[in-house]
């Protein structure tokens, strides 16, 4: 976590922030996405974000868990109401309701993740996911035997099929002959909190040849990826390093750092530095990555390593560009 927050404000396109810089009174607080904060994924990266902040600062953040959408607004509002500044909402789902309380509180600062409110007291953060799904796409390929890939998403919308689009880009980078079997949990938020029917989804897949699976689907990656560990096969993680899950079968994670987009929203508005407008996040900005540690260094190999690194340069340098389905709604361009 050190590492990463290092580059905490290279990552924004800060400058680097002075010890002497003057430090205001801040009252942060989160409304979490659907899913609940220990989803295992994209919440509770955003939390990790936000216990870094608390360890640093001892100031403490207000968060609320929603059970359904309707209670965005009324949340948004009340820590608002109540004084808390920065307020970060989670999800392109609470878009809307951000917007109108945005306007009513023109004083209080938010930042939203995956979704732009163009707002003057309102942070839009939002990341290539395409460029993160191509390395772990490009890593599939490569330790796949069958050549057979899955892909099972949560909610099906443009920033799924997002992920699924750049994965796919990469698995025929790396392999031209692969084929790629995608699976949509659902077309309601519930899609992102329902592992019975991931598994359920992962195991078809096995069914018909896939032994690498990759899961964007928030909580319910977490049936997903325990499939493929009972079937013995390689489950790729996504939004938080996963790999810990299931050490063994769990190739890589594809890393989305809305735990620094998080704790940078705290940290620039305690020092003064916060400010509104659009944030775009790609590997080049340290926005997304994969991930390789202990518990999956035995399954990549060092050439294995070095062709997702080398994907990885040429992506960064231009040399190769990962076309964003939601460009023009195709993974074509």
């Amino acid at each position: 976590m050190k590492r990463w927050l290092g580059s905490a404000v290279a990552l924004i396109g800060l400058s680097m922030l002075s010890p002497a810089a003057a430090q205001t009174a801040v009252k942060p607080a989160i409304v979490y996405s659907t899913g609940g904060k220990f989803d295992k994924s994209f919440n509770e990266g955003v939390s990790a974000g936000a216990e870094q902040f608390k360890k640093e600062t001892s100031i403490p953040v207000a968060e609320f868990e929603p059970s359904n959408e309707t209670q965005f607004e009324q949340a948004l509002r009340r820590f608002a109401q109540r004084g808390q500044d920065p307020i970060v909402a989670v999800g392109f789902s609470q878009a809307v309701a951000l917007e109108k309380v945005a306007k009513e509180f023109p004083n209080v600062r938010f930042t939203i993740i995956d979704s732009v409110v163009n707002l003057p007291n309102v942070q839009s953060v939002v990341f290539k996911e395409q460029e993160g799904s191509f390395l772990v796409g490009v890593l599939a390929a490569l330790a796949s035997k069958s050549g057979k890939i899955g892909f099972v998403g949560g909610m099906d919308i443009p920033l799924v099929r997002r992920f699924q689009c750049g994965f796919e880009q990469g698995i025929k980078y790396a392999n031209p002959n692969a084929e790629l079997i995608t699976n949509m949990t659902g077309t309601t938020p519930a899609a992102w909190n329902d592992p019975g029917r991931g598994a359920e989804l992962a195991k078809g897949q096995f069914d018909r040849g896939v032994d690498v699976v990759y899961a964007a689907a928030g909580s319910t990656g977490i049936g997903i990826l325990q499939a493929a560990k009972d079937r013995g096969k390689l489950g790729i993680g996504v939004d938080s390093n996963q790999n810990h899950l299931h050490p063994g079968t769990m190739l890589t994670s594809m890393l989305k750092r809305v735990d620094l987009a998080t704790y940078n929203s705290f940290k620039t508005a305690q020092t003064g530095q916060w400010k509104g407008g659009m944030q775009v996040l790609g590997l080049k900005e340290a926005g997304v990555d994969w991930a390789l540690d202990k518990d999956n260094e035995k399954l990549v190999t060092p050439e294995m390593k070095a062709r997702v690194e080398a994907a990885k340069a040429d992506i960064v340098s231009g040399k190769i560009v990962v076309h964003d389905y939601m460009s023009n709604n195709s993974c074509k361009p």
